[in-house]
């Protein structure tokens, strides 16, 4: 990953550091230009000063005498001599050729001020004035040609800021579309591994440990899909390690659980004798906690078999109000203890379905309701046909079931708050052996609001739910279980 980052990266920073190279030498020949025409300028400038004070300064002397201003003069001729090297630095061409014509004609005139006695007449004054004219026009022959030199220098500086433009222009117009399909490539391999990945762990939240996780892509990437298929193994292995712990307890639980029903049946029976009132009640009591205790012990065993291996459907013809008769029976001393009536409407419903475990989602559902429903509270029960499909509802009237529990309450173990303040305890897994039991009869279930003032379930699913009317992508999911 970090290659195809280098390779993206790579260009463009050797095309801007190339724009900003080739802008540096720009502004480094502008900078030169200028400075070399601001130069050339102000000594052209001092040129025409310094002939003019050599001029004075010749006159003063014909005219005084003076040795001191001949010294003067040979001052300002040195000074001249100065000027026009330093223009000659950066000279070339005709203007190199004109410098050399000014110096000649400099020394021309120095040789004849300092030969020249005082006093010497207008006749030589005259011709010395003609040439310091002939110097003044050289230096302004000079300027001239400077100035021409640096338009030239600025034109030659122009053209090379076209040419500098159009090569940039080149370079982004090549490396756009180069640097367009790296960042497409890169996507394209970058962006798979990390679909990839995004899916592993979803499957890993939802608890599905049943696909291998291989993530093809960059190196980082594919470790990171090693790091997490390491993970699934470990969640798998303790997955198994759990169903395994809770098939053998549940096995264990199963054998001394039947010998306190059948004593409990003996003693309910008068096997041992003739029970009084109060005998019997507590025997009731501990029937009845047995028979709740051997429906916790079903709904482990059933969760664990679910968990363990896709089941398939024990598929019968039977009629719905026998099984609900049996539920509600069972539930009998619970229902009087909890002082909970019933409100059932069910239809003459015959069903192509397992029907044990219609009678287990039945029983888990009655539980639930019984659980949260109030001391005098109702628990309605309605079974109906909708076209092809069977719907089944089962309400209460207790607290309901809060907004935030609503996306837990059918995960296994699973307990919401509201089931901390009620007195009957379960294990979390009523629910979760529901919408199990309701998937694989191709169903579904669902909270309902409004109608009454607790929970209410509903469940929809088809009238015939034989092993081969499951919907697609079941198998897939009792796989993931299986896990």
């Amino acid at each position: 990953m970090l290659l195809g980052l280098a390779l993206i990266a790579v260009p463009l920073l050797v095309a801007i550091l190339t724009a900003a190279l080739q802008i540096r030498s720009l502004a480094d020949t502008g900078q030169k230009i200028v400075v070399e025409g601001v130069n050339a300028a102000r000594a052209s400038q001092d040129l025409f000063s310094q002939i003019a004070s050599l001029e004075r300064t010749a006159r003063l002397y014909d005219v005084l005498n003076d040795p001191n201003l001949l010294e003067l003069y040979r001052r300002q001729d040195a000074r001249l001599t100065a000027t026009r090297d330093q223009l000659d630095l950066h000279a070339a061409g005709e203007a190199r050729t004109t410098l050399g014509q000014l110096g000649e004609l400099q020394k021309s005139i120095r040789l004849m001020v300092l030969s020249m006695p005082a006093g010497t007449g207008a006749v030589n004054m005259s011709a010395l004035s003609r040439h310091f004219t002939e110097l003044s026009g050289l230096v302004d022959k000079v300027a001239t040609q400077s100035n021409a030199q640096i338009d030239s220098e600025v034109a030659a500086l122009e053209e090379q800021t076209q040419r500098a433009r159009r090569r940039l222009l080149w370079q982004a117009a090549l490396l756009v579309p180069l640097t367009i399909v790296a960042i497409f490539a890169l996507t394209v391999a970058v962006g798979r591994p990390l679909r990839q990945l995004d899916r592993a762990i979803s499957e890993l939240g939802q608890g599905t440990f049943s696909n291998q996780i291989a993530v093809s892509g960059p190196h980082d990437l594919e470790r990171l899909g090693g790091q997490l298929e390491w993970l699934r193994q470990r969640l798998l292995d303790l997955a198994h390690e759990r169903n395994r712990f809770l098939r053998h307890m549940s096995h264990e639980l199963k054998t001394p659980l039947a010998n306190i029903r059948e004593g409990t049946e003996l003693l309910m029976d008068g096997a041992v004798g003739e029970l009084d009132s109060n005998q019997r009640e507590v025997a009731a009591i501990l029937r009845e906690n047995g028979i709740k205790l051997q429906r916790m012990i079903e709904n482990l065993l059933s969760f664990s078999a679910w968990q363990t291996s896709s089941i398939g459907l024990d598929s019968s013809e039977f009629r719905l109000r026998p099984v609900v008769k049996q539920v509600l029976e069972n539930q009998q001393l619970t229902l009087l203890s909890q002082r909970v009536r019933l409100d059932v409407r069910v239809e003459d419903v015959t069903l192509v379905a397992d029907r044990s475990k219609i009678r287990l989602i039945l029983e888990n559902l009655v539980s639930n309701a019984v659980k949260y429903s109030p001391k005098g509270g109702t628990i309605h029960l309605k079974a109906r046909t909708s076209g092809s499909q069977f719907v089944l509802d089962v309400a209460d009237n207790g607290p309901g079931v809060p907004p935030e529990d609503r996306e837990h309450v059918f995960e296994a173990f699973y307990t919401g708050r509201a089931a901390k303040s009620t007195a009957v305890k379960g294990t979390g897994i009523g629910l979760s052996v529901v919408l199990e039991f309701v998937s694989a009869h191709g169903g579904t279930i669902e909270i309902i609001d409004g109608e009454y003032p607790g929970a209410h379930f509903r469940i929809t699913m088809p009238m015939n739910a034989a092993s081969g009317d499951r919907p697609q992508g079941f198998e897939d999911k009792a796989q993931a279980h299986a896990a």
